[in-house]
């Protein structure tokens, strides 16, 4: 499966504070930034690279961007900055990261953008909420697809299903998601 043009799959992460609030308030700008294709389910996740910190929230969206690839970097730094992030230390403690997966089947390779996301292969906590967006998507370097990318992950940390008082994570109407 390829995804189209112009679909972007983002990935959110916080581990800091009111976890879901933070990824919350970030797709609320998100969704400002194109049409809401589909969004994963929030999931508890064990730190990766840094493991001295707290769990965090991880969730993966795919959305029918209506900018290009560097400008949808420059307004999720912004949505990043409004909802508080301060990044002190690589792989460190953050209130909101956000990611640029996918854009379509692109590959950008320059110092300020890198996509497909250099890491996504080596992730469980973005492989398994990728799996309920894109599974059969097939990355644009290793031709291989979601499901494919999981099973060969050597990333073994824990990952699961998040269970807030809601069951879902996403508070919010975003603009085009089934109830």
């Amino acid at each position: 499966m390829l995804l189209q043009e112009h679909s972007c799959v983002i990935g959110l992460g916080s581990n800091l504070g009111e976890k879901a609030r933070h990824i919350n308030q970030a797709m609320e700008g998100i969704s400002r930034l194109g049409k809401i294709e589909s969004l994963s389910a929030m999931y508890k996740t064990q730190p990766w690279g840094n493991e001295a910190q707290d769990f965090f929230l991880n969730a993966v969206v795919m959305i029918q961007a209506k900018i290009d690839p560097w400008d949808l970097l420059q307004q999720l730094i912004q949505i990043e900055l409004k909802t508080g992030k301060e990044k002190k230390e690589h792989w460190g403690p953050r209130k909101i990261d956000l990611d640029i997966l996918y854009y379509g089947q692109k590959i950008i390779f320059e110092k300020s953008l890198i996509i497909p996301h250099p890491f996504l292969h080596l992730r469980n906590f973005v492989l398994i909420p990728m799996q309920e967006v894109a599974a059969g998507f097939l990355h644009p370097i290793y031709r291989k697809t979601t499901n494919e990318l999981l099973k060969q992950c050597p990333d073994k940390s824990k990952v699961e299903l998040y269970h807030a008082d809601d069951h879902r994570i996403f508070n919010g109407s975003f603009n085009s998601l089934p109830n």
